[in-house]
């Protein structure tokens, strides 16, 4: 396989540019509005939605059209849907783009029972024939890039993401992510590089690579043994969405830059916190609030008793006078 340029042009999902090959991870719960915007703004070049049941979209459902709500999002707009019936996946799909749409990904590698135990998400790569009856349905339905994440196979014994690359290629699918698991495997295994790499070469189209990035040095060993078009970063970007100016720097060929002083890092806290409230509303915010502050503490020197305390707060004046006397009492820690 050839070296990995660190100098290498911008991929392209359809017309749009992807100038620092990082992308943020669809992650139920978590990329809504609010956190894609501030990672948009650390550096990534698309930051997909957490993924909406079509069923659940065409029906009204108040959680769904809440998902479906991107103002002040830049462009491009991706939003990734999920089920398992070619015709409403494609209904869904023409539903998002008249909302604000501008590509369109299909989830085909969510591995919860849930999903699953529905005939959707990585369920459907056991099927051959209904995978491309719906990527076909989608990839006709709109006028915008339809793109596709998986993983490797349902279990070990049955790795497809080769075979399920060329059925995307020929439905017209834009580029496609390969999360390096099977869906037996959940999150528990290394993901398996060598299978992205069979897959980038049995295709045209881009390749995203998606599992085990956590650093700049892992995104650049990645490429490397891939062959990758991009990467795609999940959990390892919650609780710190510097990351990916990291990325993108180290991408870039520049030295990667390291987490934010701790003055920006309360700011871009504060910034989450207001934006959660914002788009929620209070109530809600406060709630949500809480599990974000548990992986930004991941990453910080919170003393122990501070997140139970701050998980008490009932408004959202209290948990942002808590930010600050984390920040306030800890200055030099934080700082250090």
């Amino acid at each position: 396989m050839p070296a990995l340029s660190l100098t290498k042009s911008a991929m392209h999902i359809g017309p749009y540019p992807l100038p620092h090959r990082v992308i943020l991870a669809p992650m139920a719960g978590v990329t809504d509005r609010p956190f894609r915007i501030l990672c948009r703004r650390y550096g990534a070049d698309l930051a997909v939605s957490e993924m909406i049941s079509a069923r659940l979209a065409l029906g009204g459902d108040r959680k769904a059209l809440r998902r479906m709500d991107h103002q002040g999002e830049p462009a491009p707009r991706a939003v990734q849907i999920l089920g398992n019936d070619p015709t409403a996946m494609a209904e869904a799909a023409r539903l998002q783009v008249d909302h604000g749409a501008e590509i369109i990904d299909i989830n085909m590698g969510c591995p919860a029972k849930k999903v699953c135990n529905k005939a959707a998400g990585s369920a459907l790569l056991r099927d051959e024939l209904l995978v491309a009856r719906i990527l076909e349905a989608v990839v006709k339905a709109v006028a915008v890039p339809v793109t596709l994440k998986i993983r490797t196979g349902w279990d070990p014994s049955r790795r497809n993401a080769v075979t399920i690359a060329r059925i995307a290629e020929n439905a017209g699918i834009s580029a496609i992510t390969v999360h390096g698991r099977t869906r037996a495997c959940g999150f528990s295994e290394p993901a398996e590089f060598h299978t992205i790499a069979s897959v980038k070469s049995a295709v045209s189209i881009p390749v995203i690579a998606n599992g085990d990035i956590a650093s700049p040095d892992q995104a650049v060993a990645v490429l490397a043994a891939t062959g990758a078009d991009a990467v795609m970063v999940g959990r390892a970007a919650w609780g710190r969405p510097w990351l990916f100016r990291a990325l993108a720097r180290r991408l870039g060929g520049e030295v990667p830059s390291g987490a934010p002083d701790a003055e920006a890092i309360r700011a871009v806290i504060r910034e989450h916190l207001l934006g959660l409230y914002g788009f929620y509303g209070e109530s809600q915010g406060v709630r949500l609030a809480r599990k974000h502050m548990g992986r930004y503490c991941e990453h910080l020197p919170c003393p122990p008793g501070f997140l139970p305390l701050f998980n008490a707060q009932t408004s959202a004046l209290r948990q942002l006078a808590m930010l600050d006397s984390l920040f306030n009492a800890h200055w030099e820690e934080l700082a250090a």
